[in-house]
């Protein structure tokens, strides 16, 4: 016999309803088909199952290709990640076809793509290198880039277009191809680098100027927010591999944008990374289609397999 003052409640007069009555919010018709050989991409895309994030990946390509189509915006967010996954040939690809606009980088994808250019490689090991504090002192990367901000600082460009022009010159031929900070430049299709000064290993470079950092960030800040303007009614905003520094500058530009008294609405945002942190749902996702229609959407998977599906996706819409 319990000691507890209370019995479990007697379910005896608990009220059902019918399976048909009740209804269910997943049927087998949304349910995935078997691939059929041979298809390709497409009919993989036609195979995935209308639930969740089937849907949303279709939404997405479906958004970008209207976009083109329709002569908006598409506007690619890139986090360092997504250059060091050699990513830079599928996204200049996609580029040449007219499926970006510009791009927004911030410091880190700006640092990987430059050192590609110069040398075909990136990414060093810090673990082995932080005890001795040569963490982040590659000398080449350090001086060239720095100079190239003061240079461009100087013309008053934008830190991205500043890069890009010293690739031109400075880029190793054989490794050329393979930047897009170069690619984009040589397009034209504009870049805009954003950074917050002491996150990117430049900034610790005997030759970083502060004030010229400053200023063509600045400076691409204020271009971005003139290229978002053409969002409105069927662009389409990708932030890719970007969690704090992206999320923060486009949530202060479309506010920017609005307050200036340019219409920004029904436009497409996505989300991809491999992880959904907070500011890239909230700032990217969410919050910037709060009583102005659009749509946002989260798709959650690696960068060197989520944007070659992408792309891939988009390339099968051109034939």
């Amino acid at each position: 016999m319990s000691k507890y003052s209370r019995r479990p409640l007697d379910f005896a007069r608990l009220k059902t309803v019918s399976l048909k009555e009740r209804g269910g919010k997943v049927k087998t018709a949304d349910f995935a088909s078997v691939y059929a050989k041979g298809s390709g991409i497409a009919g993989w895309l036609d195979s995935l199952p209308h639930i969740l994030a089937g849907d949303s990946f279709r939404a997405v390509v479906e958004a970008v290709a209207a976009a083109r189509a329709r002569g908006r915006a598409i506007i690619w967010g890139l986090g360092g990640h997504v250059i060091k996954c050699g990513l830079a040939p599928v996204l200049i690809d996609l580029m040449r076809r007219g499926y970006a606009s510009a791009f927004a980088l911030n410091g880190a994808a700006a640092i990987h793509d430059f050192e590609i250019a110069l040398a075909g490689q990136t990414s060093e090991d810090v673990e082995a290198v932080l005890p001795d504090g040569r963490f982040g002192a590659a000398e080449e990367t350090g001086r060239e880039m720095n100079r190239a901000i003061s240079g461009g600082n100087r013309e008053e460009l934008g830190m991205g277009e500043a890069l890009g022009s010293w690739l031109d010159v400075a880029a190793a031929p054989e490794h050329a191809a393979h930047s897009l900070l170069l690619r984009a430049w040589r397009q034209p299709v504009p870049v805009t680098v954003h950074v917050a000064i002491g996150t990117d290993t430049p900034h610790t470079h005997p030759a970083a100027d502060a004030a010229a950092i400053g200023s063509t960030s600045h400076r691409d800040f204020r271009l971005l927010c003139a290229y978002l303007a053409d969002l409105n009614e069927g662009g389409v905003y990708l932030n890719v591999g970007s969690a704090v520094v992206l999320p923060e500058v486009f949530l202060k530009a479309v506010s920017a944008v609005r307050n200036l008294g340019h219409p920004l609405a029904g436009f497409t945002t996505a989300n991809f990374d491999f992880l959904q942190h907070y500011r890239p749902r909230v700032n990217v996702v969410e919050r910037p289609h709060a009583l102005s229609g659009g749509a946002g959407f989260a798709i959650t998977g690696h960068h060197e397999l989520m944007i070659p599906l992408l792309a891939a996706a988009l390339i099968e819409k051109d034939s």
